[in-house]
């Protein structure tokens, strides 16, 4: 059979591609460079839009903002939905509405309901509709293993649970779907079909659709839904239920086009195309940390500029619907909102109606006490209204204004701004959201108000004028520091360096809460999100702080006093630091299940001694010399051949010998020696140095393992990454000699992953901000940038669409947890290096 052929230019054969061939070759390339097209276009792994702290912290998880609902960075929906009428014509460029569920068996946040349960495995067919249950245990759900949150306790392995319903007309559901939170694994069962499976677990509510044929297997009258569960790591949860999704009456609107999105260090900035029109978005939140009045204003920016992109004039207004869930835990909680004007600004205001202030404390947990305002300046003309959530978006398409609620839950605070008449020439407003938490944490046993309210005698409407009539030259100030934070970056470590410090910026400080403790301290304490919920946690702490001793040292200090203060008060009676404070938001103590004294110990020594080397003097240290004494003589027992213990990545298990930890004792020994020359000790300095520099021949020797040095001492087949040494680098210590970093770094070198160096030699996770220390004592770019560009990959191509991970597989670039936790300020070393080096 003749073909077409074309003569191609491979390597210089006479080789034919056929028709059929150069279709299938220009398809490749085609998916190629779409791949690449999409690759480029995601900016983050998720899009930070209000952050502020770790209640207040609302993000989208696609890279078109109209394709996702927005949310906590929990992932509990916090609802922003954003659109723009044009001539009558209405666009969606913010969010997604909320689908409206009907309840046909209730989950526990609803009503209470009994199950039957065992954890001893079943005989017989256990999924089955008519299978005999009666010698189960039965219990009320929640079933757990936090008795804070459970309703039935469960310790064990494995757990089998039955829970039978009555459904009166299973005909008239719309589209059935399972409302479940479980930890972990999982197969569930409808009436003996299998419906649901998942290997893993949720951290809250998540709606499963079902099929239609799942459907068909429910019946009027008596239903049974069966499961086994079972606990893989961690905790034990679980909380079903089915519902309803109701039908969408709402006429059809149509989707903005967006055309690009960039994120700053304040700023997420979104453009769109609506029809004839175009929008610029931004979303500010003024984390300027050398004015902490501003830094701690508990108020974001949303700005639109409207012109028309055909030379012609139309008529514009903007809507915003942001839900009550903002203010609550769980949306079942009940809300009330209201609506009230200031001399300045129209003004709407919602939370909940129990405000159980300081009441829990968790790690998967949103704020459900204080108050969550949005406001327009009054020279806008605004319209604000309240709807229930579900009716919000109708609301304005049929220009229905008037508020239809003032409790109840899932509610809408509404607000329209119209633009009028809009041509060539752009026209900007401005909204403001805003957060009052009353009391932000509790500091041993006292409740404290957050910062910029300590005396007790501002208010928020004071914050939210103060906002209003600062707008302009606050913009101004948040765009000079973009720019000015992205030089320095991209000076210190090149393009995709300066990409990674961006995305750490406003993710590091919205895991803080900033407040003045009883004593008259700065306190900056940090939330240890998605990974224990712990407050002022040492080893989170220790990697986020290279970003605060750039830009504010006093926010450094902020994090230590609480673990200095717990240690000299006799709070904490051991010759080493703590761990944590407590649960967020409760500061009373640790709450972490054991120490990790070299750890902690070292950690707070470097820290303090990074902070007299910022501002170029020890007064902090001297402050706190008998206690940073105490600590460092432990570290001269017990720090060179650490016994068996955590560390900061204590996933990875207890370690003994361990070579990185070692170096972290060896450089805490020698910053008490350096803070000690400073304040003028001499024979002290010159004792704790001879000990400091004594210490490393004998770890040279005990972790040499030929052409690098191992994990731990007893192992040579072993490695790891040594981040601990980047501090004798930075704060020009002088400790190890240059042969350690080369010989390190030439092997990290055969040892990287797709997304990037793992963390040692026994599994292939990593940690990025641990990377990124390690690259920070690379001794050129080419071995920087080999270090960088694997997290830069991770970051803009992993799957996990969540503020950043730090945890994940060095292979798959998954992980689940470990989101959204400040230690990515840690980014910032190498810009910490330089900055101390005068560079």
């Amino acid at each position: 059979m003749k073909t077409n052929a074309i003569p191609s230019r491979h390597a210089g054969e006479g080789r034919y591609l056929n028709l059929e061939q150069l279709k299938s070759l220009a398809l490749l390339t085609l998916v190629f460079l779409t791949a690449t097209l999409n690759a480029q276009d995601r900016k983050a792994p998720s899009y930070p839009l209000i952050t502020h702290n770790t209640y207040f912290s609302i993000w989208s998880s696609t890279d078109k903002l109209n394709e996702s609902a927005t949310a906590h960075w929990t992932g509990a929906d916090h609802s922003l939905v954003g659109m723009i009428n044009v001539d009558g014509n209405i666009y969606r460029f913010l969010g997604k509405e909320t689908p409206g569920f009907k309840t046909v068996t209730p989950a526990s946040d609803e009503k209470a309901y009994q199950v039957s349960y065992t954890e001893a495995e079943p005989q017989g067919d256990w999924k089955a509709a008519d299978y005999n249950a009666s010698s189960w245990k039965t219990g009320f759900a929640p079933i757990g293993d936090d008795s804070k949150t459970a309703k039935t306790p469960w310790k064990s392995h494995d757990i089998w649970v039955r829970r039978t319903f009555d459904v009166a007309n299973p005909s008239a559901i719309n589209e059935l779907f399972l409302k479940i939170n479980h930890d972990d694994n999982i197969e569930l069962f409808l009436n003996g079909e299998k419906v649901y499976t998942k290997e893993g677990w949720t951290n809250n509510f998540q709606y499963i659709a079902l099929s239609n044929s799942d459907k068909r297997e429910l019946k009027a009258g008596k239903n049974v839904i069966a499961l086994h569960l079972i606990n893989t790591a961690g905790g034990r949860f679980l909380d079903f239920g089915l519902v309803d999704k109701e039908k969408d009456n709402a006429a059809s609107i149509q989707l903005a086009k967006q055309k690009s999105v960039d994120i700053n260090a304040t700023q997420t900035i979104y453009n769109f195309t609506c029809g004839k029109v175009d929008l610029k978005l931004t979303f500010t939140s003024p984390l300027l940390m050398n004015d902490l009045g501003l830094f701690a204003r508990p108020v974001s920016y949303v700005s639109y500029k409207v012109q028309a992109n055909d030379s012609k004039t139309h008529q514009v207004k903007v809507y915003l619907s942001a839900s009550s869930d903002i203010a609550v835990y769980r949306p079942s909680q009940e809300v009330t909102a209201s609506k009230y004007s200031t001399a300045k600004l129209s003004v709407l205001k919602t939370g909940t109606v129990e405000q159980p202030i300081l009441k829990k404390a968790s790690d998967d947990m949103r704020i459900d006490w204080g108050y969550f305002y949005v406001a327009a300046p009054r020279s806008a003309a605004a319209i604000q209204f309240i709807t229930s959530q579900k009716d919000a978006t109708n609301a304005f398409r049929k220009g229905n204004v008037t508020s239809t609620a003032k409790t109840g839950k899932s509610l809408a605070l509404n607000t329209i701004i119209p633009f009028g008449t809009v041509g060539k020439a752009p026209v900007e407003k401005y909204m403001e959201l805003a957060y009052d938490e009353i009391y932000s944490v509790q500091y041993f046993n006292k409740n404290l108000r957050p910062w910029w309210n300590t005396s007790g005698k501002e208010t928020i409407e004071g914050q939210l004028t103060d906002a209003a009539n600062d707008y302009k030259s606050v913009i101004a100030k948040c765009e000079a520091f973009n720019t000015s934070l992205y030089a320095d970056a991209l000076k210190s470590g090149g393009k995709e360096y300066a990409d990674l410090c961006v995305l750490g910026y406003r993710q590091s400080i919205a895991a803080h809460t900033l407040v003045k403790s009883q004593h008259g301290e700065i306190l900056w304490l940090s939330k240890e999100n998605n990974s224990g919920g712990f407050i002022n946690t040492v080893d989170v702490t220790y990697p986020s702080a290279p970003l605060y001793l750039i830009y504010n040292p006093q926010l450094l200090a902020g994090m230590l006093n609480g673990i200095f203060y717990f240690s000299e008060s006799g709070k904490y009676p051991h010759p080493w630091a703590a761990h944590d404070l407590g649960t967020y938001p409760l500061a009373n103590g640790q709450t972490y299940g054991e120490p990790m004294p070299v750890e902690e110990s070292g950690n707070m020594i470097i820290l303090t001694a990074a902070i007299a080397k910022a501002e170029g003097n020890a007064n902090y240290a001297k402050k706190h010399w008998k206690t940073l004494t105490t600590w460092a003589d432990y570290l001269t027992r017990e720090g060179l051949d650490p016994k068996t213990q955590l560390c900061t990545d204590d996933f990875a298990g207890h370690l003994a010998r361990n070579a990185n930890l070692s170096v972290k004792a060896i450089v805490g020994i020698a910053c008490y020696a350096q803070m000690a020359q400073t304040l003028g000790y001499s024979d002290v300095a010159k004792k704790y140095r001879a000990i400091a520099e004594s210490m490393v021949p004998k770890w040279m020797e005990m972790a040499n393992a030929g052409d690098h040095y191992a994990l731990t001492f007893d192992d040579k087949n072993t490695w790891s990454q040594k981040y601990n040494l980047v501090w004798d680098k930075v704060l020009k210590l002088n400790l190890f000699p240059q042969e350690v970093y080369d010989k390190e770094i030439k092997y990290y070198a055969t040892k990287q992953n797709k997304y990037g160096l793992p963390l040692d030699s026994r599994k292939a996770y990593t940690k990025n901000d641990w990377i990124l220390w390690t690259a920070a004592f690379t001794s050129n770019q080419k071995d920087f940038e080999a270090l960088v560009h694997p997290v830069y990959k991770h970051a803009i191509e992993t799957e996990s669409r969540v503020p950043l991970n730090d945890f994940y597989d060095s292979n798959t670039g998954i992980r689940d947890n470990f989101k959204a936790r400040s230690v990515v300020g840690g980014f910032y070393m190498k810009m910490l290096s330089d900055k101390l080096s005068g560079k």
